[in-house]
């Protein structure tokens, strides 16, 4: 990210905003928005996406009329969609991918809100132009963010115990699930962890864990799915929000460590993990060199 802010700062700050000020994005944000999303950019699988801001300009109050704000959102300037191609792991490229601009718009001042949903027939749809092959498995709420919360928003926040958070213990471990990983076993990781567990998810799940090789800088992300989550989800036609979910936690750690100049890279190298089949799943791991 092109930022001279702490990408922990900007991922501290960012929160799911429901309620906005009617206020339509501004010509210079809506400009670097617009060249941000242009840029190409690959997922860590190696997928690419295509994404569209659809914004309220001054003067065009009509301009998000069909797209549909699922009645969670309120006064927002406009939403973010992206089209991604149905291969291997395109839903954690999704994640990260989208993740990515939301800390961009974070960074602007902007306040956003992932949304999942039935997106292939939607004013969304029409919008980007869907290809067949194609898939929007969320869209991102974007605009001003209220001066004050409206209600909606805390129940919301209160309903998904975002300010709950999972402890490193119930999420983050050393060689196998027997031992848990501390901040100070983390070493040099210990921020991009942190980052991890802080990251948004569907419902505020936080399906991610992480095993670490013993002595090794190693990172095994493992999804642990909530149990009939998607299988509920699935029956009308929404995507697997818990593997985008993953993508998301993906970019947290790498921009973090990046930014910490830990050198790595993304690599699919199983751990011999006991994992029971359709409740965990590995995903991918960080290889520090």
């Amino acid at each position: 990210m092109d930022n001279k802010r702490s990408i922990t700062e900007i991922i501290g700050e960012r929160y799911a905003n429901r309620t906005y000020r009617e206020k339509p994005i501004s010509p210079e944000h809506r400009e670097l928005l617009d060249e941000y999303l242009a840029s190409p950019v690959k997922g860590p699988f190696g997928a690419t996406a295509r994404f569209l801001l659809v914004a309220a300009r001054e003067g065009d109050s009509d301009s998000l009329r069909g797209l549909g704000t699922y009645g969670i959102i309120k006064n927002p300037a406009g939403f973010i969609a992206g089209a991604i191609d149905k291969s291997d792991h395109y839903l954690e490229d999704y994640g990260y991918l989208l993740e990515r601009i939301v800390l961009y718009a974070t960074a602007l001042g902007l306040g956003t809100c992932w949304l999942g949903g039935t997106f292939r027939r939607s004013g969304f749809a029409r919008s980007i132009s869907i290809e067949d092959g194609e898939a929007i498995p969320a869209v991102i709420a974007i605009g001003y963010p209220a001066d004050r919360p409206g209600i909606l928003d805390s129940i919301m926040r209160f309903g998904a115990g975002s300010k709950h958070r999972k402890p490193w213990e119930k999420l983050f471990f050393i060689g196998d699930f027997t031992t848990a990983m501390t901040a100070e076993s983390a070493g040099a990781y210990r921020v991009p962890i942190e980052m991890v567990r802080r990251a948004p998810s569907a419902s505020n799940k936080q399906p991610w864990r992480i095993v670490r090789d013993r002595g090794r800088d190693n990172f095994h992300f493992i999804l642990a799915r909530t149990k009939n989550y998607y299988r509920n989800w699935k029956i009308v036609g929404m995507e697997d929000l818990q593997r985008v979910d993953m993508g998301i936690a993906m970019h947290h750690f790498e921009a973090t460590a990046a930014e910490l100049k830990l050198k790595g890279a993304w690599t699919v190298d199983a751990p011999n993990l006991a994992l029971q089949a359709g409740e965990a799943e590995y995903i991918v791991t960080w290889k520090g060199l």
